[in-house]
């Protein structure tokens, strides 16, 4: 017998009017919000970044292709692994489709991540993807973007991410040591966890490109198509140890912590 709270469809309707007044006024706040984002400055990029695509080399300006805004998706793919985050994939499973709809209002989408191009081409392949992809190998833009450090940074000084400095990290900590992700990478939890997801907006106003907007943990979200499902869901989220797969691996054991 079910142990959460029952009623009639009265009381049901009651409580959904009720619930119903707050929606609209997290809605109305969310409106807010995005008008409060499009009210930052820009802040102009002078720095040259070149990125691998498919079409070949590739500046942060190239990425644009012929619009004046652009949305990048901070991929955590490092060199280092032998397949995509699978958090960050299973957000991506969501690009396809609407790539295509932000192309024609004017926004190009790519997912930028450290890896070598033909391991992104690879996997891309296998999880059946046609959004645009970038490699920023050999490029700081994911440093500059706080979502790629080094073993300096990881263990003696401390990264930055989320707008927040984190303390050095010990070697011998178990987030060092482990990490369910990292076994899905192909990779150690220390050399994954250098990687870090996060989206940024720039635009191209009378041929200067500017920073616009970056968001990060969190602040993901709601770019995260199935998390609005499951927000809606009887359950939630219903999150209890590593879940995160491949869309492909769910017929595979769970890897453990």
């Amino acid at each position: 017998m079910t142990t959460h709270k029952t009623g009639s469809r009265k009381e049901w309707l009651a409580a959904r009017m009720e619930l119903l007044k707050e929606e609209k006024e997290f809605t109305h706040r969310g409106d807010e919000l995005v008008q409060k984002r499009q009210e930052l400055p820009w802040v102009r990029m002078d720095k040259t970044y070149r990125f691998e695509t498919e079409k070949g080399s590739a500046s942060l300006a190239d990425l644009f292709e012929g619009r004046s805004q652009l949305l990048t998706y901070h991929f955590m793919f490092g060199p280092d692994y032998t397949a995509g985050c699978p958090s960050c994939s299973s957000i991506a499973d969501g690009f396809n489709g609407f790539a295509t709809h932000l192309a024609n209002h004017d926004v190009m989408l790519w997912a930028v991540s450290r890896a070598p191009l033909a391991k992104l081409q690879a996997f891309q392949q296998r999880m059946g993807w046609t959004f645009p992809w970038a490699s920023s190998f050999g490029s700081d833009f994911n440093s500059e973007f706080s979502v790629g450090f080094n073993e300096t940074q990881q263990f003696e000084q401390g990264i930055e991410y989320n707008y927040r400095l984190e303390k050095p990290m010990e070697r011998e900590s178990p987030a060092a040591k482990s990490h369910p992700n990292a076994t899905m990478c192909g990779t150690d939890a220390a050399t994954y966890i250098r990687e870090r997801p996060g989206m940024s907006a720039f635009i191209l106003d009378d041929g200067i490109v500017y920073h616009t907007y970056s968001t990060y943990a969190r602040g993901l979200d709601g770019l995260w198509g199935m998390y609005q499902w499951l927000d809606r869901a009887p359950k939630g989220r219903n999150e209890s140890g590593p879940w995160h797969r491949h869309r492909d691996d769910y017929a595979k054991p769970k890897a453990s912590a």
